[in-house]
């Protein structure tokens, strides 16, 4: 990848906007130019007290940027131009969310641009598509993601969920969980089982539904770090026209595959280890450990499990670019991703002596670093967006064909 190196957050002060750029086919670009547009209009107008932050932001945070960017037509990187996007390819949409990495640039709205927009792209009907694609675009939809379940975290296919058809309309019942940020979202995506007779991932539907419906009912979760962000969703007789079923009935698990391959290349980035790899870096300085020889070791060791981690990222990149079907081994970017970033934030901590003890932004030597931001992002990661259990299990059966 060009230029992951990750910048050391500026101090806050607002950014002097830059005109917005001038909508045209982006493809036509030379990579390089395209990137120095781009890198350009993040520098000097994303907010520089929002890098990196520490958790993720609400609405009433973050709606504002995700406004502008709707404004100047790039809230949508990956959708066809026909359907209001910038219509990137590949090449040029990778490089769109490098140098969005590359600044911390907080990511919001994702499950609507991310999955219900090209989810209902590929397999929604023109009125469906008509109907929810330009309220995305707006940043009127909110979307959230209605996958995991208590019992069912990884393993989607053991859902409980249930959607029961009555004349024009199913009648959802089930629980959610770890549904990010719901209580700003204004809609949900639902996995459901509509056929309890088929075998487990051959029963399932996709709907969409309004969190406004009778019977939903959202609980947000306090983490261990004291964020809210993560929700429960329970769903109690929602009635759910037909007209919002997606891909045709029992055709859900396909839809959610599908969804999943090109989202763990996002998830095995390297952004969060480079991330908390600065951070170590500042915080040594910080305490003059760079001259420490044990220290120097452990953080070489650390550096380096990064870039072969960027090399590993990179070899998936090629495939994604010339179009080739994302192969199972993808699942090792996640695991290495993860624990990469787990071994790094434990070593700030351990960096950091008496003051890893507080929350927040904290005195270490002359410099105000978050210390305990990266361990606070560091410890789900291995839990979300499948188990890395369940991702060495894919690479277990899939790729080195082991027997079950």
């Amino acid at each position: 990848m060009n230029d992951m190196t990750p910048l050391t957050p500026a101090t806050p002060a607002a950014p002097a906007a830059s005109a917005a750029p001038v909508p045209q086919d982006w493809n036509a670009l030379a990579d390089d130019d395209f990137r120095q547009q781009v890198r350009s209009f993040l520098e000097a107008n994303y907010p520089h007290e929002l890098r990196y932050p520490a958790r993720r932001l609400f609405w009433t945070e973050i709606g504002f940027w995700y406004r502008k960017m709707s404004d100047i037509g790039w809230i949508a990187p990956a959708w066809p131009r026909e359907h209001g996007g910038m219509g990137l390819d590949t090449a040029k949409l990778l490089i769109f969310y490098e140098e969005h990495e590359r600044w911390g640039v907080s990511r919001f709205a994702d499950m609507g641009i991310l999955m219900v927009g090209p989810l209902l792209i590929q397999h929604g009907t023109p009125e469906q598509q008509q109907q929810w694609l330009p309220k995305i675009l707006s940043c009127e939809h909110l979307w959230c993601q209605g996958y995991s379940e208590p019992n069912a975290g990884s393993d989607l296919a053991g859902l409980r969920t249930e959607a029961v058809l009555d004349g024009d309309e199913y009648v959802l019942n089930g629980q959610k969980i770890w549904t990010t940020l719901a209580t700003d979202a204004t809609h949900i995506f639902v996995l459901a089982r509509t056929n309890k007779e088929a075998k487990k991932q051959a029963g399932i539907s996709f709907l969409l539904a309004d969190m406004k419906d009778p019977g939903i009912r959202v609980r947000p979760i306090k983490d261990v770090a004291g964020h809210d962000e993560l929700c429960e969703v329970f769903l109690e007789n929602v009635r759910v026209p037909t007209a919002n079923l997606v891909g045709g009935a029992d055709a859900g698990w396909g839809i959610a595959k599908a969804l999943l391959g090109f989202e763990r290349i996002f998830l095995g980035s390297p952004k969060y280890p480079n991330y908390a790899l600065g951070v170590l870096s500042r915080v040594a300085d910080a305490r003059g450990l760079h001259k420490d020889p044990a220290f120097a070791l452990r953080f070489a060791k650390l550096r380096m499990q990064v870039e072969d981690h960027a090399a590993c990222y990179e070899r998936f990149i090629e495939i994604v670019k010339r179009g080739d079907p994302i192969p199972p081994d993808i699942s090792m970017l996640k695991v290495i991703s993860t624990e990469s970033f787990q071994a790094i934030a434990d070593e700030v901590i351990r960096a950091a002596g008496p003051m890893a003890q507080l929350a927040g932004m904290v005195k270490v030597g002359d410099a105000e670093i978050d210390v305990l931001g990266p361990f606070f992002r560091a410890l789900p990661s291995t839990i979300y967006g499948g188990t890395n259990e369940i991702q060495r299990n894919v690479l277990a059966s899939q790729v080195l064909r082991l027997p079950s």
